[in-house]
């Protein structure tokens, strides 16, 4: 019986409308999560800042990307992971710094295309295991929130580990990618009842 409803999964799956729901629900999503995140970010710290939920959890590690940015005089303690991610970018590639302006510019674009890219990965998952999309698209934000904040992201020299932030700003991260996930999860379902 179950190899009967995967085969029926499978036929009635077509990755180009999963892949479109998927698309809007991560860009909507990301939207939604940064405006919650600016409006947790100013009630934490009274400030707002723009790159979603790793905005809160700026500080200059000194390894990998942060190691690099330092050999090059372009470490800012200030950045978040979004715009250490494009300062690397484009000290490594480029072999220059950005400005303030375009660290900002270029850290949003790159949290965007993220949100967007996710948002595409679930929209095709969800195509062919259904199940990926239980509990309303909020284990899917708890996935992202784990893997990329708190394992890839300072792996990677782009952030200070997990225990280096004070709890407070790690449940306003998580936060912020649970909404993630509820939001793509229902412009998800919504546009792909459409077409």
């Amino acid at each position: 019986m179950k190899d009967v409803k995967q085969t029926i999964a499978h036929r009635d799956a077509d990755v180009l409308k999963g892949l479109a729901a998927g698309i809007i629900g991560g860009l909507v999503a990301a939207v939604v999560m940064n405006q919650f995140q600016k409006a947790l970010g100013k009630m934490i710290t009274g400030e707002e800042r723009s790159h979603g939920a790793q905005s809160l959890q700026a500080g200059a590690p000194h390894h990998g990307a942060g190691r690099m940015l330092e050999n090059h005089g372009a470490e800012d303690a200030d950045d978040d992971s979004a715009e250490r991610l494009a300062q690397t970018i484009s000290v490594g590639v480029f072999g220059r710094k950005l400005t303030e302006s375009g660290k900002d510019t270029a850290g949003t674009a790159l949290h965007y295309s993220y949100g967007i890219s996710m948002g595409a990965v679930y929209g095709v998952a969800a195509e062919f295991l259904p199940a990926a999309t239980k509990g309303a698209g909020i284990p899917f934000g708890a996935l992202i929130w784990v893997g990329a904040d708190e394992i890839v992201v300072p792996l990677l020299g782009l952030s200070k580990s997990a225990d280096e932030y004070p709890p407070s700003i790690l449940a306003s991260a998580l936060a912020a990618h649970l909404v993630y996930g509820l939001t793509a999860e229902m412009v998800r379902r919504a546009v792909r009842s459409v077409l």
